[in-house]
């Protein structure tokens, strides 16, 4: 198993897993929209999370929350850099990740200072997405969707759901490595063009990823997932995010991209303490 990632020559260690922090600055998204929009609000937010422990920042310009429509591509990359350049600028020393299925977007926030670029489509929103990253040579987070977010729960009818995510995987890998990506990370997608049922049955299998022999990425913070099980909202789930969270450390998970850094990192703590992964090496 890959035990680090290439952040601008040195390696960053993914024993004991990574906390991401997600940083919105965004008018829409589900949970958090629009609570980051200023410059003094976005480098707080930053602050609050690196002192809480976050590992990553992940910075995202466009909602990906189920019905969310695309955002110009301009207004994007002109988002991305304001932020990007805001956090590195006051947070020299962090680790930045920009959360977009553009190349464009990519190949602007790279010289910005991002360090990661985490793509919900896997690649296949934007053709050039992969050659980008060839060139780029950054980490790259491959999610795995069906559809983009504005009718991805249109799509949930599969015949064998981890087939078809496996399937999915080994394509896109394969075209990454004939670009030269070799700094790879798994993302299940979970909420995205999956049912509440079919999350749970890939979070209880997600020991089938290993097969890839990659790190995988696990981000149900706060989803529907989570607060539609529980009948409550977004805004109450962070009890039932904590519990999911645990479950995914102990299925094998080694980065949790989170709104709430210092639950997390508390959970990653007790997990490590415990030796929730020995089994999942």
């Amino acid at each position: 198993m890959q035990k680090s990632i290439n952040i601008n020559g040195n390696l960053l260690p993914l024993t004991p897993p990574l906390v991401m922090g997600i940083l919105n600055v965004t008018e829409d998204s589900f949970y958090d929209g629009g609570q980051y929009r200023t410059d003094e609000a976005i480098v707080k937010r930053a602050g609050e999370m690196l002192s809480a422990g976050a590992d990553i920042i992940d910075i995202g310009a466009v909602s990906t929350r189920p019905g969310a429509q695309d955002l110009p591509e301009q207004e994007e990359i002109d988002r991305i850099r304001h932020a990007v350049g805001l956090v590195r600028g006051r947070f020299p020393e962090s680790v930045i990740s920009v959360d977009t299925w553009r190349a464009s977007v990519a190949r602007a926030a790279v010289p910005c200072g991002a360090n990661i670029i985490n793509d919900v489509s896997g690649g296949t929103f934007d053709s050039d997405m992969i050659p980008t990253m060839g060139r780029l040579q950054v980490p790259y987070v491959l999610m795995h969707t069906p559809a983009k977010p504005n009718d991805m729960q249109q799509h949930t009818d599969y015949e064998d759901i981890l087939a078809e995510m496996i399937q999915f995987f080994g394509q896109q890998i394969e075209k990454l490595h004939e670009a030269h990506v070799h700094d790879i990370i798994l993302d299940p997608g979970f909420g995205f063009g999956k049912t509440l049922e079919q999350n749970y049955f890939v979070l209880q299998n997600m020991d089938a990823f290993k097969v890839f022999n990659l790190p995988v990425l696990v981000g149900i913070s706060r989803k529907s997932m989570i607060y539609k099980l529980l009948e409550t909202t977004p805004d109450n789930a962070l009890n039932g995010t904590t519990v999911v969270n645990t479950l995914a450390l102990m299925k094998g998970a080694h980065i949790l991209r989170v709104h709430d850094v210092k639950e997390a990192v508390e959970a990653v703590k007790i997990c490590a303490s415990f030796d929730c992964q020995k089994d999942q090496a």
